[in-house]
């Protein structure tokens, strides 16, 4: 590595890790969440059910011209390049501030700010979780780049102690941007402002610069409000029910955190720990303020955790955790603690390649095709297009399922054919094709990694469902789920499944 500048190596980690998720990219098909964010970009809207609108804007414009999952996927790549790229930065820069607040004092002690930022990289690269933002496109793949550049400028404001005009409307611009990213972004905001509040001085509530930036950023989000107001607040109602979840479990979050930790990996903590131990000598308070922008979110995510909670949700929050953990690494390893830094990075590299050989490979199928959920991937857009088929064949008035996670892959691949979900759940899909009028005739799709009985009986509001065909999806010779396809007639409207 002596050869390689720290910086150089950083990007040719970096561009490894590009190459690795855009071969990935190409190789598969959408997953739910992907299908639901590229109808959005399909059918644009000031805001949508259960995100704002962000997510589906910036893939309009690819999603215009072509239908290619690896096409479209070089967007979330491309923030994740970003946002690489704003760590090192971060890093750089909370490493400058460190030295000149202790001019006296670690000025030799710490490491060079190359070798901090280039293990603050290297953390990113070897966190399993992180791999997903690159390869899908999730709302969170947005809110990384903007809280990391809002904790540029909390930086700059540490520095300065002040604004000028750009700055705040840069501020309030990223903000802006980040509540049409996820609502989740309020915690970014809870993290800026404690920065600010950190400060012995609060001349900033009295300056028209502070002001501007929040007109700015309200004026962005002033689309995600107006649609709100026009559909009842349904988004606002659906992620405070969506963030409850169910009844709270003290064993879940530890299974929580746990997770947190394997998915993420160890090398935050360790870095996390060391930084704490040996870098925050006489500015505790400015360090534990931006630690804000990883402390704040992931204490209220572990807190929700108990009613349920995704492990990709902190992954904006692990983001801006790595900066700090790697500048704690980079002074471990200075101080010859680098056996245990080796292990782990290869420990975590190993497990990031088994998971995306067992993605490529299909997954590992068992007795039940459902306990595979690799396969998920698979098959979709030959399913699609063979539903679309059918509908044209039958006549039929479109295509229904039995559950609104099974929606978004029939309704991208069978496009324009409308899709209906046959649940008493309000979703997004209702917005889309609305509610399945009674009499209709509909092309039913079951899959078996999800399957549901025919609808159909006293419990069903159909007459009668037939079998008109059946897909099976292979995979390197092995069975991997299955999909039927059935002609349901005369929609009643009346006592759907739930």
């Amino acid at each position: 590595m002596r050869q390689q500048s720290p910086s150089s190596w950083a990007i040719i980690c970096v561009l490894i890790a590009a190459a690795v998720h855009l071969a990935l990219g190409f190789s598969i098909e959408f997953s739910i969440d992907e299908a639901h964010y590229a109808l959005y970009a399909q059918h644009l809207a000031w805001s949508y059910f259960d995100h704002p609108p962000l997510v589906g804007w910036i893939q309009w414009p690819l999603v215009a011209l072509t239908s290619s999952e690896g096409l479209i996927r070089l967007i979330p790549e491309l923030l994740w390049i970003l946002s690489c790229f704003l760590v090192y930065q971060v890093t750089f820069e909370i490493h400058h501030f460190i030295r000149g607040r202790n001019a006296g004092y670690l000025t030799s002690a710490l490491p060079s700010a190359n070798l901090c930022g280039l293990l603050a990289v290297l953390t990113i690269v070897a966190a399993p979780m992180l791999h997903i933002l690159a390869i899908g496109l999730l709302p969170d793949s947005l809110l990384t780049p903007l809280s990391l550049g809002l904790m540029l400028m909390a930086i700059r404001w540490l520095k300065k102690d002040h604004f000028d005009i750009g700055d705040w409307i840069i501020a309030g611009a990223l903000l802006g941007l980040a509540g049409l990213s996820k609502y989740t972004a309020a915690f970014t905001a809870f993290a800026l402002l404690f920065v600010f509040l950190s400060t012995p001085k609060k001349p900033w509530l009295t300056k028209a610069g502070f002001w501007l930036a929040v007109a700015v950023a309200l004026l962005l989000i002033t689309t995600v409000i107006y649609w709100n107001w026009a559909h009842d607040w349904i988004s606002f109602k659906y992620q405070l029910a969506h963030g409850g979840g169910g009844e709270w479990l003290w064993r879940r979050v530890a299974a929580y955190i746990s997770l947190q930790i394997l998915v993420f990996g160890p090398l935050f903590i360790l870095g996390s720990f060391a930084f704490l131990k040996d870098c925050m000598h006489g500015i505790k308070l400015p360090l534990l303020a931006l630690l804000g922008f990883f402390l704040i979110p992931f204490a209220i995510f572990t807190s929700l955790s108990g009613g349920g909670g995704l492990p990709h949700w902190t992954s904006p929050a692990w983001f801006c955790l790595a900066p700090f953990a790697g500048i704690g690494l980079a002074k471990a390893w200075a101080t010859q603690h680098r056996r245990w830094i080796r292990v782990l990075f290869l420990i975590q590299v190993a497990l990031c390649c088994i998971g995306f050989g067992y993605v490529l490979s299909g997954g590992i199928s068992s007795a039940s095709i459902k306990s595979n959920p690799i396969a998920d991937l698979y098959g979709w857009k030959v399913a699609g297009h063979t539903a679309a088929g059918l509908v044209k064949a039958t006549k039929t008035d479109g295509i229904a399922v039995q559950h609104w996670t099974l929606g978004s892959r029939a309704a991208w691949y069978a496009s324009p054919t409308p899709v209906f979900v046959l649940d008493q759940r309000q979703d997004q899909f209702d917005l889309w094709f609305g509610q399945l009028p009674p009499g209709a005739n509909i092309l039913l799709i079951n899959w078996s990694g999800m399957p549901y009985p025919m609808p159909v009986g006293n419990t069903s509001a159909f007459e009668a469902c037939e079998p008109l065909d059946n897909l099976e999806i292979e995979r390197f010779g092995r069975v991997l789920s299955k999909f039927d396809f059935s002609l349901c007639r005369n929609w009643q409207g009346l006592g759907r499944p739930e």
